[in-house]
């Protein structure tokens, strides 16, 4: 479904990914785990190609130079010279970190604006399924978003991504700053749209131990490179991995 091959970043002279090389198959849910500036964000904006809009709006300004090297393939065609545009047309959908929502557009604007690249009728079918799936943004439906607390937050930007038809979806950091109970409740809801929408899944997290329950395979990132990598179970069973990002 989408491939990176020897994917290299520059932040000017500092390297913010390292010869990356990772894939997700079809309908299969991928784990991206690292520290805080281990390289995660940045590579799910190479995915979607956001990064390849902030490089050109940085030399349009004179600013910071950003230099992206290696190939991203997606169904076995690059993409990595495509707009993010062009890339959300083929199915490829970013959920931004920090959930990134028009504040003072309602609940259900905010859904709408998700459903830019949808036929009515898709639309309409995703809204009622974005709603079935998170039954609290129902009586928020004219509420501005940014009045909502941060699980619903982060519902209304999962669900808007949603409303955008993806065929791989990236969920960059979507528990970052939730409580327990509410990243539970998020989390289990990715198996569910991986199987009810038939979409392949990447999310990135600091701490995988919410996560890695729920992924298929898993990549463990540090200072911009794999350094590990392998299937739910083995992971969970490397003491490594234990000892580092579970606190055991």
């Amino acid at each position: 479904m989408i491939e990176v091959e020897a994917l290299m970043v520059f932040y000017e002279n500092m390297i913010a990914l390292n010869n990356v090389t990772m894939k997700c198959e079809d309908r299969q849910v991928v784990g991206v785990f690292g520290a805080n500036s281990a390289g995660k964000s940045t590579l799910m904006s190479a995915l979607s190609g956001v990064l390849l809009d902030v490089a050109h709006k940085e030399r349009m300004k004179g600013g910071e130079r950003i230099s992206l090297f290696g190939r991203i393939l997606f169904n076995g065609s690059p993409v990595q010279e495509q707009k993010a545009h062009e890339r959300a047309r083929k199915g490829i959908i970013l959920c931004p970190e920090r959930r990134r929502l028009f504040a003072e557009s309602s609940v259900l604007e905010n859904l709408r604006i998700g459903g830019y690249l949808a036929t009515r009728q898709q639309a309409l079918s995703t809204l009622e399924y974005v709603l079935e799936l998170f039954p609290p943004l129902t009586k928020h439906l004219k509420r501005p978003a940014g009045f909502l607390s941060g699980g619903e937050q982060q519902m209304v930007a999962v669900g808007r991504a949603l409303m955008a038809q993806p065929k791989v979806l990236l969920l960059d950091e979507p528990l970052l700053g939730l409580s327990p109970a509410i990243q539970h409740d998020l989390v289990k809801s990715i198996p569910v749209i991986r199987e009810q929408r038939k979409i392949s899944v990447i999310v990135t997290e600091q701490y995988a131990r919410p996560v890695m329950p729920y992924v298929d395979y898993a990549y463990i990132v540090e200072n911009g490179s794999t350094v590990l990598e392998g299937t739910r179970d083995e992971l969970l069973e490397n003491p490594d991995v234990k000892s580092a990002y579970f606190g055991y």
